[in-house]
């Protein structure tokens, strides 16, 4: 049987990194993961040029039954320290969008790097290699950990469970770290798809879903939570919904039955805005909206009101179309689901976890990191960020 002080489960963003950081501190470390292949959600994230974190990142852009978990492990390892990391490497990036960073070349870089980091500490590999049960044992001070493999036997003094959460299945993505979790008597916050496309009931869509590949922004807000921001991005139309940044973002915030509201004239007083237009307007209302959005969006919106004189239209109809405008609102009948989702919300409940070293609080030597926690960011380079800042308070405290 062999002997390791660490055993990092999980060999994705925060597992690496977890890893890394332990080995280059003397800990003698193993890491293992089921896949064939390193690290795929790195690889595809992004487009293929990973968007590995964001210049600004503060605990509100993350999402949790407890919002004041992640602040000590985020003040512990910020973005411009992985972007010092990146330097090391000579590794070139870009901003694309409001502080998103990507790789200038292929997110391989980002996995190339941190596999570096993990040679650096001399971290071992067990891969592919699934871990079939984990027994803890009560021997010496503090005990440690039996881990019955597809390679044999380990013998571990601590356990770190990196293996993400349930989004893209397709890539290998399972429960395997909540399962962990119950099995050692911690709670966990019930998991869900976030960062999502939403679907609505096909005959409600039945009209809309014509309009499949059409985008334009929107601010959108969903209504019960009073923590929930609205965000002003892209929203794309597609056959079974609205997909785009915008309707992810908001999908992490949506509960179940719920109404999402879309400005879809942000930034405009559409009231005042067509009731000026008909002072002196011969414009049809169907070109005039047609300036504000694409053609088909403007006759599917307004139907047989397209070909209507602005001239020639009651002032309650202007009013009552511009309340449209700007607060369509729509109850989706569910979302695209893992498949199709970037990141689970809900996971292992922080209560249960120390924040400085991400421990449990009642089993000594197991710590959960990374999506498997319930700690949920934003799109646009927050979970990376959090993968990597969860990590290093784990590998260090290790």
């Amino acid at each position: 049987m062999q002997h390791f002080e660490v055993a990092v489960i999980g060999a994705g963003a925060a597992g690496m990194m977890c890893a890394a950081v332990a080995a280059q501190r003397g800990r003698r470390v193993v890491l293992i993961d089921h896949a064939e292949k390193l690290a795929e959600k790195i690889r595809i994230s992004g487009g293929g040029r990973c968007n590995f974190t964001n210049r600004t990142v503060a605990p509100e852009n993350f999402i949790s039954n407890n919002p004041h978990f992640c602040k000590s492990a985020l003040a512990g390892y910020s973005p411009q320290d992985f972007i010092a990391l990146m330097a090391r490497y000579n590794i070139a990036f870009h901003e694309k969008h409001r502080g998103q960073l990507f790789c200038d070349r292929s997110s391989e870089d980002v996995i190339e790097m941190l596999r570096a980091e993990c040679e650096l500490g001399n971290v071992q590999w067990r891969m592919p290699c699934t871990v079939q049960q984990i027994t803890r044992v009560e021997t010496g001070a503090e005990g440690g950990y039996e881990l019955a493999t597809s390679e044999g036997l380990l013998q571990v003094d601590k356990v770190v469970i990196a293996t993400g959460g349930l989004a893209i299945p397709q890539l290998g993505a399972t429960d395997y770290g909540l399962k962990i979790a119950r099995q050692f008597g911690l709670k966990v916050v019930e998991p869900r798809p976030a960062l999502v496309p939403l679907t609505f009931d096909g005959v409600q869509w039945a009209e809309f879903g014509e309009l499949s590949g059409l985008a334009l922004e929107a601010s959108i807000s969903t209504g019960s939570s009073r923590n929930a921001p609205a965000f002003l991005e892209d929203v794309l139309f597609t056959h079974r919904g609205l997909s785009g940044p915008g309707i992810l973002q908001i999908s992490s915030y949506w509960q179940p039955g719920e109404a999402i509201k879309l400005d879809l004239a942000p930034g405009q007083d559409m009231t005042t805005a067509l009731l000026e237009a008909k002072a002196g307007g011969r414009q049809q209302l169907g070109n005039l909206l047609g300036g504000l959005w694409p053609k088909r969006l403007a006759e599917k919106w307004l139907g047989e009101q397209a070909a209507l004189r602005i001239a020639d239209a009651p002032d309650r109809l202007l009013r009552e179309l511009a309340a449209r405008i700007q607060s369509w609102s729509l109850i989706p009948d569910g979302t695209a689901g893992y498949k199709k989702a970037e990141v689970m919300r809900g996971g292992v409940d922080t209560k249960g976890l120390d924040q400085r070293s991400m421990q449990a609080k009642t089993v000594p030597g197991l710590h959960f990191i990374g999506e498997t926690v319930d700690v949920t960011g934003w799109l646009g380079g927050y979970n990376f960020q959090w993968a990597w800042a969860s990590a290093v308070a784990c590998g260090r405290s290790l």
